[in-house]
């Protein structure tokens, strides 16, 4: 199992080739490709990799799928006996990547075809 731990939008997030993750917003058109760079631990068959603080060479190739907006988040203030009530939303926006490949030490490394039996 290859997987990689990569730090986008100031958050740390586990990503395997093959799967799709939502992320911070990228300001990127959706079917372009992008190259996370900031990558801190690659666990491959070999063995486990870890940055200091980053992993030198390594690197995660990942496809916009989507952008879109989180559920709603309800934030209500009031205070008892004041007639003092406040009633905000907010939806985060964020961005579909889907995980294509993950580059490390001249290797490349993809998801697995499905293979039947």
């Amino acid at each position: 199992m290859v997987y990689a731990i990569v730090e986008t939008g100031g958050k740390q997030v586990r990503v395997e080739p093959g799967r799709f993750y939502d992320v911070e917003l990228l300001a990127l058109e959706v079917e372009s490709t992008v190259a996370l760079d900031r990558v801190l631990l690659v666990r491959h068959d070999g063995g486990v990799s870890v940055g200091q603080p980053l992993v030198a060479g390594a690197s995660v190739q990942a496809r916009v799928l989507q952008h879109g907006k989180a559920p709603k988040v309800i934030v209500y203030k009031m205070r008892p006996k004041k007639h003092y009530r406040r009633k905000k939303g907010h939806r985060q926006p964020f961005t579909r990547l889907m995980i294509e490949a993950i580059d490390f030490d001249g290797q490349s490394f993809s998801a697995q075809p499905a293979t039947s039996t």
